[in-house]
């Protein structure tokens, strides 16, 4: 009796550790889920406001940026603005300890700006590695794309050359593409610095119209060689989403209850309706920055999805801290840039970054 009471006492002594240890290991897994199942990725887009180093180069209208040149640009002034890069991309980081996937930048000259800034202390940990060509820009300034290679497996990269039809010799900057997997799943990117407003908006519209209309039919035929790859379009378009280069061009919808089978969705739509912008000009804002997802991206489906920010309202995604903005003077409330005129600022840059999040 004294030996079967031992044996039972034994069992049930065994079966409340294989219990106590089943609960556990299934809270361990919903907390793992929890922590990285539903973590968010992160894409931003970044125009750098003329990031040039202090090298007079030949074959581009750089002297403007040169220790010679009227705005007598030198390593001094270049070093500070290097920080400045710095403590944005750090800051946006640190604000959920989430280092973005990758990262789009405009007006950039070369590469060798490119690794200083991947270089920075507060950037080094997070590994990222380049993609960036020379574009055929006149001021030699380009786009480019930083990722980090444990999240974006790069596959492939090709910098298409911009065309607008009626003006067969124009040079801009390039659409830069670049494809690969996150968490297994095809991604497209692309990013550019569509034609300025130079001599009126409506005079340059049809410029941006014929890129808009490029980006397009660059994701149609991924698209159509793959329906699952998840196509995502940033940079500065030097128009809002509303503008018939983004809504008709692009083909890119604001308001998710209209989206179509084929249509893109640019989430920065509803930001630009409550009035808030990346960059100021005659005491209006603008949304010139964007990024913008196929609709697959927004469907429901079991792949990467568009998110809302914790706290937010919005899928888009504005970076702006006190110490971006111009704190005095006619500019009170911009963005605190480089240069007014030919006069150092010691800011950041004339544009607030953008940036979107997404998970399964």
């Amino acid at each position: 009796y004294e030996m079967t009471s031992s044996l039972v006492g034994s069992e049930m002594c065994i079966r409340d550790r294989m219990k106590k240890r089943l609960i556990f290991t299934l809270l361990l897994a919903a907390f793992i889920v929890a922590c990285f199942a539903q973590k968010p990725y992160k894409v931003m887009f970044y125009n750098l406001e003329n990031f040039f180093d202090t090298i007079n180069d030949p074959e581009v209208l750089d002297d403007e940026f040169t220790p010679e040149g009227p705005k007598q640009w030198n390593s001094a002034k270049y070093n500070r603005k290097l920080g400045n890069t710095e403590r944005v991309l750090f800051d946006l980081a640190a604000a959920d300890k989430v280092y973005p996937a990758v990262i789009g930048v405009s007006e950039v000259e070369n590469r060798s700006v490119l690794e200083d800034i991947v270089a920075a202390p507060k950037l080094a940990p997070a590994d990222y590695r380049i993609v960036h060509y020379d574009s055929p820009e006149a001021r030699g300034v380009d786009v480019a794309f930083l990722y980090r290679p444990e999240v974006f497996k790069l596959e492939g990269s090709y910098p298409v050359k911009t065309v607008v039809p009626s003006l067969p010799n124009f040079k801009t900057r390039d659409i830069l593409t670049m494809w690969g997997r996150i968490d297994d799943e095809p991604f497209f990117f692309m990013v550019a610095h569509w034609p300025s407003r130079l001599g009126g908006k409506d005079a340059s519209e049809f410029k941006r119209i014929a890129v808009g209309e490029q980006m397009r039919r660059i994701a149609d035929s991924v698209l159509k060689a793959d329906p699952a790859t998840r196509i995502v379009a940033m940079g500065d378009f030097n128009d809002d989403p509303t503008d018939p280069s983004m809504a008709e061009g692009l083909g890119a919808r604001t308001r998710m209850k209209e989206l179509e089978p084929g249509d893109f969705y640019n989430p920065f739509g509803d930001m630009l309706r409550a009035g808030i912008g990346t960059l100021a000009y005659g005491d209006a804002w603008n949304l010139f920055d964007n990024i913008v997802v196929s609709g697959n991206m927004v469907s429901g489906d079991d792949g990467m999805q568009l998110r809302k920010a914790p706290g937010s309202k919005y899928y888009g995604n504005i970076f702006r801290r006190h110490y971006m903005v111009q704190r005095e003077g006619q500019y009170k409330g911009y963005p605190l840039r480089t240069y007014v005129g030919n006069n150092f600022q010691g800011g950041y840059s004339d544009h607030f970054p953008v940036y979107i999040y997404f998970a399964k």
